[in-house]
């Protein structure tokens, strides 16, 4: 076989992507061993799906390979997830800096690319630390700068790289106290070599690769370290001018750590362990436009992660309403909305508590509206639940009030054909639609498949009923919900209107409350009349920033109908809370025909 002395960009995508392939076949393990900087479990997925997201670019890869290495960096760049996936991105990003103007690369080029791939990616991390990833960049360039001159043939460049590689991540099981605590290797370093694993016996054999994505093997029982003190993996991109990196790093390193800010002077991919996102977009936002902002709750996924036992994972958008509680007891995955003040915009229920939402609500002369969460947000926790889980059901607010469930569709179709993700639809909201979120929950938790937790939920919907008493129509009739007739009558016969969930998904009217002078009173009779007295039922309620009539409710409810268990009390939303306003109530009660429906709470 003839030295290989140089390769073009058709060849160049060839080999990344089968680099590609070998790190998505050891994600699994990947995310198993992963407890640095945090025991959250997704290294492998977060690894992989950064760089998966480089298909498009490589399926049309130009000849030329700087072109594609500047195609490949952009790419990574937009698709980066988590703290490995940034860093990955930003190395891609300076080592296309230096050889987008090599037609095709040679030895010496790509030791020169490599090199600055290197350095980009340190100066991209706040607080760099041994045993990383970060390592095997340096000390491969490093090994790179050495020996180049020992061979110009790339098989055998490579060839050695891979064995310099495996040397450089085994010695990351002794270089930080995590990994020598759990005797293993750095999760990102192994990514790193995996992928230079794949990419090498690509341009060994010249076979092409698969053109399919590979599923992600799932993980095995995940090593159990401290998940960290910050909870919520916060990320965004930002679009500007002469971003300047280093203020950015600074801005920041008192609101969080694992800082890494990943790009160029006018896109940048920040990612941040933090208890405050919020205040991480405030600062951002400083930078330039914000898009692409998420906050995931690392301790959430660490539970999960842990949970071995599960076969599926469940998972429900914010529109849903449930007592933190309850979501944490059954490790429920929760895909947040957006909520828009104006120009400000906030994740429900993570950067905006419900306090602070009614808070605005009551003193805002803006109208708040909300927007469902985009199809990457459910992509990504449908991704991460799977490496985890062999199903992953989630539960959606009813599609005739919202653009919600056709996301979560949208998402399962760009995940592996592999991937056991069913979307349901709960024909409910609020409190509703959390009652059936913890009712699969619950089903899970017994080691249930999926096929018998959809068919349980498909019962239960129908016995899941669900209304909500508006102590004034001003919100409903400003946020589009209810006509500014509908409020003009109700002033004029002194009564309230009651929204409720149809069997077929509607949200709209469902009675009337005539006692002008005590609506509670009115509204709780309205609620034991829909209760038979001779079923069992569970009940859930929701408020706006109303406890004790919400309390008060309850009590009545439960002398009324002593056999109505009481599920919890909770705040509500955002998403309905920008029609019911502060002070409004939402009830939901569920009928439990017989005494299999005890067992499985």
């Amino acid at each position: 076989m003839q030295p290989l002395r140089s390769i073009d960009g058709t060849r160049l995508g060839q080999a990344v992507w089968g680099g590609v392939i070998e790190l998505s076949r050891q994600a699994g393990h990947l995310d198993r061993i992963n407890v640095f900087p945090v025991a959250d479990g997704d290294t492998g997925t977060n690894l992989a799906m950064t760089l998966q997201s480089l298909r498009a670019p490589l399926q049309t890869a130009p000849v030329h390979a700087g072109q594609l290495l500047m195609q490949l960096a952009d790419a990574a760049l937009d698709g980066a997830r988590g703290n490995s996936g940034a860093i990955f991105a930003q190395f891609l990003c300076g080592l296309s800096d230096y050889a987008q103007d090599f037609a095709e690369l040679s030895v010496s080029n790509t030791v020169e690319a490599w090199m600055r791939g290197a350095k980009a990616a340190r100066l991209a991390v706040s607080n760099p630390q041994p045993g990383t990833m970060l390592t095997v960049f340096e000390e491969l360039a490093s090994y790179f700068k050495n020996h180049c001159h020992e061979t110009t043939c790339l098989r055998s460049f490579w060839k050695n790289a891979v064995i310099e590689a495996k040397r450089v991540v085994e010695n990351t099981r002794n270089t930080l106290e995590p990994m020598r605590k759990a005797n293993v290797v750095d999760a990102g370093a192994l990514g790193v070599l995996a992928f230079i694993e794949g990419l090498s016996v690509t341009v060994q054999t010249g076979a092409l690769p698969s053109d399919e994505l590979v599923p992600m093997a799932q993980a095995e029982k995940i090593i159990e370290q401290d998940s960290g003190d910050e909870r919520y993996c916060t990320e965004c991109l930002i679009a500007g001018k002469d971003i300047d990196h280093r203020l950015l790093r600074e801005s920041l390193a008192s609101l969080g750590s694992s800082v890494v800010v990943a790009g160029t002077q006018s896109k940048v991919r920040l990612h941040i362990h933090t208890n405050d996102p919020s205040a991480v977009f405030r600062e951002a936002g400083r930078f330039g436009a914000l898009n692409e902002t998420k906050a995931d709750d690392m301790h959430r996924q660490t539970l999960s992660a842990r949970r071995s036992e599960a076969q599926v994972a469940i998972v429900m958008d914010s529109a849903g309403d449930l007592p933190d509680e309850l979501i944490a007891q059954y490790h429920i995955h929760v895909v947040p909305l957006r909520v828009h003040f104006g120009e400000e915009s906030f994740i429900d229920k993570v950067g905006l508590s419900q306090a602070e939402f009614y808070a605005r609500l009551e003193h805002s002369t803006i109208a708040p509206k909300t927007s469902q969460p985009a199809v990457g947000d459910f992509r990504r926790c449908f991704e991460y639940l799977s490496s985890h889980h062999p199903g992953v059901i989630s539960i959606n607010v009813t599609a005739k009030a919202s653009g919600t469930h056709q996301s979560a569709i949208t998402a399962t179709h760009r995940l592996a054909e592999s991937t056991a993700v069913t979307v349901v639809d709960s024909l409910n909201a609020s409190v509703g639609q959390g009652l059936l979120a913890l009712t699969a929950a619950e089903k899970a938790a017994t080691g249930a498949d999926l096929l018998s937790i959809v068919h349980h939920l498909e019962r239960m919907r129908p016995l899941t009923r669900t209304w909500a008493y508006l102590p004034t129509l001003v919100h409903a009739v400003r946020g589009g919900r209810v006509p500014a007739i509908a409020q003009t009558i109700s002033r004029w016969l002194g009564l309230n209107l009651l929204l409720t969930a149809h069997g077929d998904g509607r949200i709209g009217f469902g009675g009337m409350l005539w006692n002008r002078r005590q609506p509670l009173k009115a509204f709780a009779r309205f609620l034991t009349r829909q209760i038979d007295p001779d079923k069992d039922y569970r009940l859930l309620i929701g408020h706006g920033c109303a406890l004790e009539h919400a309390q008060w409710l309850m009590s009545e409810i439960t002398r009324e109908r002593p056999r109505t268990q009481v599920v919890g009390l909770t705040p509500t939303g955002a998403a309905l809370g920008v029609h019911g306003g502060p002070g409004f109530l939402v009830v939901s009660v569920q009928e439990l025909q017989s005494t299999q429906d005890y067992f499985e709470r």
